[in-house]
């Protein structure tokens, strides 16, 4: 289990880097969604490994939040 999470914070820190280098909003809109992916993935392994739920609350909230930025985000883009 802690190579799963291991593996997740390798793709995290990869969507990170994507992120800072665009080139292009959309690239980095896609870098966040997937950060927000990996981030929620990342929170609900360590989850499981340490058996706190808060974690797991954590990942749901993550979740959220990403969902929230990029509807903004592509709102804000259709105007």
């Amino acid at each position: 289990m802690s190579i799963t999470a291991a593996v997740v914070l390798l793709c995290t820190l990869a969507g990170l880097w994507r992120a800072g280098r665009g080139p292009t909003a959309r690239d980095r809109l896609t870098a966040f969604v997937l950060l927000g992916t990996t981030g929620a993935a990342l929170l609900a392994v360590l989850g499981s490994l340490t058996g706190t739920a808060a974690f797991r609350d954590a990942a749901i909230a993550v979740v959220a939040l990403a969902t929230v930025v990029a509807l903004v985000w592509t709102q804000r883009a259709g105007r």
